[in-house]
């Protein structure tokens, strides 16, 4: 396993009437990312949210390339980011013990933190197709380049790891800096984690190593 400090390029936040950060997701332009009772869009340029959706945003968060799909305690919501309406519900695995959500294969992958595992789930029936096991409490999600990585927060110890979405063997982690946890994560596509901070109102921007 390669092990190494995580670089944080740039912290966003706190942000006015968004006292958390629970999932992070990222639609080519804006980071949204969920704070509990609404789902807000950052410009990750200027720093500045830029508009809000009002929908119940207890954890993960994910984007297919045209949709938004939000835990909210027990169930996940599929929202058009366009007009912030529900489009449809399907249940969480976890039974609102769900952390993590990330878009990837045509599915959803839902983490599961005190449970240590993620499911993969079809998004249109919440039925789990596959579950991989870890080692660690699961928080964010996020898939990049056919790889699989996963946060972690136990503690005042976080990292992000990569890991072997067959095996769930982990191969390679960035330690975040003691007291600094991951609640929601997503990759921008290129060279750039976008990492929830909890509690912190704040986000992260971590490089991606590679």
């Amino acid at each position: 396993m390669k092990k190494s400090a995580a670089t944080i390029l740039r912290e966003y936040g706190p942000f006015p009437d968004a006292e958390r950060v629970n999932g992070v997701t990222f639609d080519g332009r804006h980071v949204w990312f969920a704070s509990g009772d609404r789902l807000n869009a950052l410009d990750p340029d200027s720093g500045e949210v830029v508009r809000s959706i009002e929908v119940a945003s207890h954890a993960g968060t994910a984007f297919d390339g045209e949709f938004l799909y939000q835990i909210a305690e027990d169930v996940i919501h599929k929202i058009d980011p366009k007009s912030g309406q529900i489009l449809s519900t399907i249940p969480a695995p976890g039974n609102g013990g769900d952390s993590g959500l990330a878009w990837a294969e045509g599915t959803l992958w839902v983490g599961q933190h005190r449970g240590r595992r993620i499911h993969q789930i079809d998004s249109e029936t919440g039925q789990i197709l596959r579950t991989i096991e870890s080692n660690r409490v699961v928080t964010g999600v996020t898939w990049v380049d056919g790889q699989l990585w996963h946060g972690t927060w136990e503690g005042d110890d976080s990292d992000v790891r990569r890991i072997d979405p067959e095996t769930g063997e982990v191969l390679e982690r960035l330690d975040m800096p003691e007291g600094t946890g991951v609640s929601g994560l997503e990759s921008d596509g290129a060279g750039c984690f976008f990492c929830g901070g909890g509690g912190s109102g704040k986000i992260r921007a971590v490089r991606r190593p590679g």
